[in-house]
């Protein structure tokens, strides 16, 4: 960490990208141009990273005005269909632009009703298609559920469309193939028992430690093996990609919650925001978490103390504990989980939000019974700090250097971008095998947000194929050899983001974002 704020400080600041357009229509070749990099950064990347085809696009556009509103509330000036009796407890979802009643399914979904839930009252359509490895199987389901002939579709904002990106198609037909071509199996949910079973027989050693003996160094473990659950097993098994049965994914999902987590706040906010919008800064709810105390993007405001971000950084990471208590119980009260409203939300999902916290605090404060509150203390800072700080490192560097962010305010509309292309220009990868197995595949952030719902453990092959029809296409695809390197890259651009002029005019609010001047579909249709 100490060779990385040098390393960070003593870097010259690179010239801020010029605003260009992503737009990649996948018909033909597309003109880009490097990276502007300066010396050091060229050094920094020669021996610590490999960066593959990264590049930006030099298209440029002057689009019109666009609202966009989140994908749970109603366009302006249409009916509402969340608050219209006719349809408000009704379990009705839109894939296609067709409306649908899940009622008669929900209970029929192999991956289980708590994955299903998510796409009740909304568009459904990204979430489905990327999904599913084998999309003739969904849409064959859609085909028996009932339509709601007169439901307002036009009144839900429409869901980017995975199938209809020709890249997607094509790495998926390649995935299939040559990873699984025993379809039919739910093979790409195998192969991590061994990694679950390493995970959780350290978790519980750590935990063993920390009861017999609370302190600094126990509550330190504690927090790595947190950290590592968090990363991992809760991570894969809340994408029900862990197993290919329904119980394993859901039990291990529900270690989000032991480790101070909700596993139910996590899905609407990473499944249905994030993963389905990738850095949009109107719709990725991830783009603002960090806000107003860390500025991770140009498309956010300014405020004069950010230009010390990259100094104080190390002091916000280790509250990241402290921000899922707030976030997960604010959520609870709200229905809404700053990105998703929980319009699927069983009373025994919502349940588990209180049940989760007891657990949680349980667990951590019990020792104090046997211990004292001065031993169990230290240990609960210790392993907050530790939880935090790795969690945040990890979490916040694949979508957090500079050909992952897009020099464009994008808010807008979702649907008529190639959604496979968005995902590969808005991550970078790093490591390889090693990575992969101690962070359950978020070192490999594109082919996770490509194949959620594959079990970490087949990313890195994945990752060949990607890189190689990323070629073809003529789409960017950045990854860094190491850790160390990307890390590097994330800290000059916390830095950059400390001073850098905002970009667009995008009020956030909880009705609709206004985008005045720049047009996202222009930007990745």
């Amino acid at each position: 960490v100490a060779f990385m704020l040098v390393a960070t400080a003593n870097a010259r600041q690179r010239r801020p990208a010029a605003s260009t357009s992503m737009k990649a229509t996948l018909r033909g070749p597309v003109a880009f141009r490097p990276l502007a990099l300066t010396r050091r950064a060229v050094a920094a990347r020669a021996r610590f990273s490999r960066v593959d085809a990264v590049a930006t696009p030099v298209r440029f556009a002057e689009p019109d005005p666009v609202v966009a509103p989140r994908p749970d509330v109603a366009m302006p000036s249409m009916e509402d269909p969340w608050t219209d009796p006719k349809w408000r407890d009704v379990k009705w979802t839109i894939y296609r632009d067709v409306a649908y009643d899940l009622q008669p399914f929900v209970d029929k979904h192999p991956g289980g009703n708590w994955l299903l839930n998510l796409s009740i009252q909304r568009d459904c359509t990204a979430l489905i298609e990327s999904y599913h490895l084998r999309p003739e199987v969904s849409e064959a389901r859609f085909k028996g559920l009932p339509v709601l002939e007169d439901f307002p579709v036009n009144a839900v904002p429409k869901s980017p469309r995975p199938n209809d990106s020709e890249l997607y198609n094509a790495i998926r037909t390649r995935v299939r193939k040559e990873l699984f071509p025993q379809e039919g199996k739910a093979l790409h949910r195998t192969g991590g028992d061994a990694a679950a079973a390493t995970i959780i027989g350290f978790a519980a050693a750590c935990y063993a430690a920390y009861f017999n003996a609370p302190g600094i160094v126990t509550g330190a473990f504690l927090g790595l093996a947190g950290a590592w659950i968090g990363l991992t097993i809760q991570h894969c098994g809340n994408h029900g990609a862990m197993s290919p049965k329904v119980w394993v994914n859901n039990a291990l999902g529900l270690t989000d919650d032991l480790i101070g987590g909700s596993s139910l706040m996590w899905r609407y906010h990473h499944q249905v925001s994030h993963h389905i919008h990738c850095n949009d800064n109107a719709l990725d709810q991830d783009v603002h978490t960090a806000m107003p105390l860390l500025r991770f993007d140009a498309r956010q405001p300014r405020k004069w103390f950010h230009k010390f971000q990259h100094l104080y950084l190390f002091l916000a990471f280790p509250l990241m504990q402290v921000a899922f208590q707030v976030g997960d119980i604010t959520g609870l009260i709200t229905k809404d989980c700053e990105g998703a409203k929980l319009h699927g939300a069983t009373a025994l999902e919502l349940a588990t939000v209180v049940a989760g916290k007891i657990a949680h605090f349980g667990l951590l404060l019990g020792p104090a019974l046997a211990h004292g509150w001065a031993a169990v203390g230290a240990g609960v800072a210790a392993f907050v700090a530790v939880q935090g700080m790795v969690l945040a490192c990890t979490f916040a560097v694949s979508h957090n250097v500079a050909e992952a962010k897009i020099p464009q305010d994008t808010g807008g509309e979702a649907w008529e971008r190639d959604w496979g292309v968005q995902q590969l220009v808005t991550s970078a990868d790093w490591g390889g095998n090693i990575g992969n197995f101690f962070t359950g595949g978020l070192n490999l952030q594109v082919e996770h947000h490509l194949f959620p719902a594959i079990c970490f453990v087949h990313y890195p092959a994945i990752a060949k194929i990607v890189k190689e029809e990323a070629a073809k296409f003529g789409v960017p695809y950045s990854s860094y050899r190491t850790l160390p390197g990307i890390f590097v890259e994330f800290m000059r651009f916390v830095k950059e983001m400390g001073t850098a002029e905002q970009i667009g005019n995008v009020p956030i609010d909880d009705v609709k974002h206004v985008n005045k001047k720049l047009c996202p579909i222009a930007a990745f249709n």
